[in-house]
């Protein structure tokens, strides 16, 4: 077992003694020790309840032989920190999460790991340090919220957001304002529709990290507590027969993945995380890949913001399994691939249903025939740009209009509540990327006010920045290379007639090459907003969206 290393043999005799001061016994010290890292903290809705998740999965390890131990992982809430200073800290916790964990498995020696993460950064920083470590892994999230309901219809935090944009449009009222905050958000969990928290949690099964139903079975359900008992026991298991993380994770694995987020319209957000999941395993993900998944992958699934649907109906129509086994059916997934079950995927999607055919759709009748997400390419994103396009309403596919430009969101969004863009408009929010914001806010708030003052069928917003997966409309995000680094989006000038034509997959900028080429030789960079701290030092090692806004030496 690894752990010995810390605790067997006369030279480790200190550190049993620490052991001792710990309360284990001799029994106990030869025993597996399996870390369990948890996500769980008071200031999260959806890691509130994680303390409950991480006692069962304690029990589950502790009746399969081997001995549970806790340490913490981070977390941020996107939603608290959106609008102001705070989202800055969102994406950047990533990286702080996946290498807080490697340092604390590496330094105790641990022999199995349980991950218990659930909100947006949580998951795939945890999926990171799992392929750093290739210890046996298992994933099990604290589950989605229910959705809420106000007058007779399900509700979510995007419709949250949506109704203040309505107040500012005058279209509605205080107190249907106030209706809405006390009711859209009524559990714990991550928010109930397919924003990034349950994008990356659906992902996890697809990517045979995590066991049936961790993507979807709700927060408040008592089968989430069984779930967490059988992760803890199927890490012990994956123990016993040397399985381990990347084993599971590889190349196949993750273009599963993809071809799964496709079918289930996820958070642009997993264009982010998938390709820095894949650089740790040694594997260049280039974004551009999704577009020949995207033409061949029917998307199947209309999930909030998209359409009226919320995790638990994906739940009850059969859960991701039973999206995989109606892709599976024309040989879009590699059902060889190995997972947490010690069985392939194959094997664990044979007995899947479809029980509702309007949650999941048929293959012969999807929502579209092609997937929820496209990479745009032009001299306006050279490197790509991302956007969610089974939440783009079928008039904004195609559309050209003047740029009305900001250099930072704030400004965007007093713009937008003050009445100033009008239909036709393409805002254009820059040096929000990575290296620029620093941080590379999501922009949920614009996106937002833009649909509840009636405009997300006429106006554009395209950004450096990233989106909730709660945002919908035309939103085209990760724009690379990014402002900061000189990219085309910083020379874009107000008025410029920008070109989006998403069945064409392309982003252009309508200004002559000579002149944009004398704008680049006249730009100088902005000067950055934050210059001390972590974020000075993310700054100078992250790299644009394209590439996953990985961190380089």
């Amino acid at each position: 077992m690894q752990s010995d290393n810390a605790r067997a043999g006369m030279q480790q005799a200190p550190a049993r003694s620490l052991f001792h001061a710990l309360g284990f016994t001799a029994e106990e010290l030869k025993k597996p020790m399996v870390g369990i890292v948890s996500s769980y903290n008071e200031i999260v809705p959806g890691h509130m309840n994680i303390d409950k998740i991480v006692d069962a999965v304690k029990l589950g390890v502790a009746e399969a032989g081997g001995v549970p131990v806790v340490f913490p992982a981070i977390a941020v809430c996107d939603g608290i920190a959106m609008g102001h200073i705070g989202m800055k800290y969102s994406l950047v916790t990533r990286d702080l999460i996946a290498d807080s964990t490697e340092c604390m498995a590496i330094a105790h020696q641990f022999d199995a790991l349980v991950m218990v993460p659930n909100c947006d950064k949580n998951v795939p920083g945890l999926l990171m340090a799992a392929a750093r470590l290739n210890l046996p892994t298992v994933f099990v999230s604290g589950g989605p919220m229910l959705a809420g309901r106000v007058k007779g219809e399900k509700r979510s935090l995007s419709s949250m957001f949506e109704a203040v944009g309505s107040y500012a449009a005058g279209s509605m009222t205080e107190e249907d304002v106030t209706e809405f905050e006390n009711k859209v958000c009524p559990t714990c969990g991550s928010c109930s529709g397919m924003y990034t928290a349950n994008s990356m949690n659906c992902l996890t099964e697809a990517l045979g990290m995590g066991l049936r139903g961790n993507g979807t079975i709700p927060a408040v359900y008592s089968e989430r507590i069984q779930l967490a008992k059988h992760a803890g026991m199927a890490v012990m298991d994956m123990l016993h027969k040397n399985i381990r993380a990347r084993d599971i994770m590889t190349k196949d694995a993750i273009m599963n993945a993809l071809t799964v987020d496709m079918a289930l319209g996820c958070s642009t957000n997993s264009m982010l995380h998938l390709p820095a999941i894949a650089h740790e395993i040694g594997f260049d993900f280039d974004i551009s890949i999704a577009n020949p998944v995207s033409e061949k992958t029917p998307n199947l699934c209309h999930l909030a913001p998209a359409g009226p649907t919320y995790m638990e109906d994906l739940n009850e129509a059969g859960g991701v399994y039973a999206v995989m086994k109606e892709l599976s059916e024309i040989g879009l997934l590699n059902t060889d691939c190995m997972t947490v079950t010690g069985k392939t995927i194959g094997e664990n999607i044979a007995t899947a249903v479809n029980r509702n055919p309007e949650v999941i759709r048929p293959l012969d009748h999807p929502y579209s025939k092609t997937g929820g997400l496209a990479v745009l390419k032009g001299n306006l994103a050279p490197d790509g740009s991302v956007v969610k396009r089974s939440a783009v309403v079928e008039e904004m596919m195609v559309h050209e209009g003047p740029a009305r430009v900001f250099d930072c969101e704030e400004d965007a969004i007093a713009a937008i509540k003050g009445g100033k863009i009008v239909a036709g408009d393409v805002v254009v929010i820059r040096y929000e990327g990575p290296k620029g914001g620093p941080g590379m806010r999501e922009m949920l708030n614009p996106t937002s006010a833009i649909a509840g003052m009636g405009l997300g069928s006429s106006v554009a917003l395209i950004t450096d920045g990233r989106f909730s997966g709660a945002s919908r409309g035309a939103s085209i995000g990760h724009v690379s290379p990014e402002a900061a680094v000189g990219g085309p989006i910083a020379l874009v000038e107000e008025g410029d007639i920008i070109k989006i034509n998403i069945p064409e997959m392309t982003l252009e900028l309508d200004v002559a090459p000579d002149v944009l080429a004398e704008r680049k030789a006249k730009w100088q960079p902005k000067e950055p907003e934050v210059t001390t701290g972590y974020l000075k030092r993310y700054a100078s090692l992250v790299t644009s969206g394209n590439r996953g806004a990985i961190l380089e030496i």
